[in-house]
């Protein structure tokens, strides 16, 4: 196991068991939201914090084609903002995150601060996508169930918290669908629950392989072969690849 990870495993087992698990609490979420939305960030906090983050996420903030772990890069602050205050009063689930937000790791002001240094971050121009057999059916269905609150090309609407969905990856997308469908994400809006209760599994995996080509604007994609100059040495899961950033607008 690398150096940086099984440090990070030991802090999340210690900070596991030093803080109780708190119960659900929205409107203590939504007051963190609004008060973090509203401070000023600042950029060198906000790397150092990302570098707990960045095992995971990878220094590119770019996650993984497999869906282990979703990209985060170029994401809205206030999204992100949104998320990592729903986990720690645990208004999401997330196990493997809930120790490294909570209150006595992550104040107001840090979580402003790295939620304004990820949404810096250029994407991955080669995000992971489905099998691209359904797609006709599935930008039916998104246009019909999804548009009307992510947009009509995944882009999102930071005031509403609603998430950029362009650049994820499918399995990802995959997952994180099934699990509000499960409510293990109680956070997720309710009419979008109650929407998507009827689908069929052929039409969700048709819908997450569309949405997985919905495509960022290039000046948002990273030039190929890009590094996070922060993290110039850090050890990484995947390297950016060599392929020509021009692909992505061709998808």
């Amino acid at each position: 196991m690398k150096p940086c990870i099984a440090l990070t495993f030991t802090l999340a087992l210690g900070l596991t068991a030093s803080f109780p698990l708190l119960a659900d609490d929205p409107e203590t979420a939504a007051k963190e939201v609004e008060q973090a939305i509203h401070l000023q960030p600042n950029m060198e906090n906000g790397r150092k914090v990302y570098l707990i983050c960045s095992v995971c996420h990878q220094p590119e903030g770019w996650g993984t084609v497999d869906g282990a772990y979703p990209q985060i890069a170029g994401q809205y602050a206030s999204v992100t903002i949104k998320q990592l205050a729903d986990i720690r009063v645990r208004n999401r689930d997330n196990p493997t995150m809930l120790p490294f937000t909570m209150p006595k790791i992550l104040t107001p002001q840090d979580i402003a601060d790295v939620s304004a240094y990820i949404e810096r971050f250029p994407m991955d121009p080669h995000n992971g996508m489905g099998p691209g057999t359904d797609l006709e059916l599935g930008k039916r269905l998104y246009d019909e169930n999804c548009a009307e609150c992510h947009g009509d090309r995944g882009q999102g609407v930071p005031e509403k918290h609603m998430p950029m969905l362009q650049g994820q990856h499918y399995r990802y997308l995959l997952r994180q669908f099934e699990w509000i469908r499960d409510g293990k994400r109680r956070n997720a809006d309710r009419e979008m629950v109650k929407q998507i209760q009827g689908l069929s599994n052929r039409e969700v995996a048709a819908i997450m392989d569309y949405t997985s080509r919905l495509t960022p604007p290039l000046e948002m994609v990273a030039i190929p072969g890009y590094v996070n100059p922060d993290f110039p040495s850090f050890w990484r899961t995947r390297l950016p690849t060599d392929k020509p950033v021009e692909r992505v607008a061709e998808r």
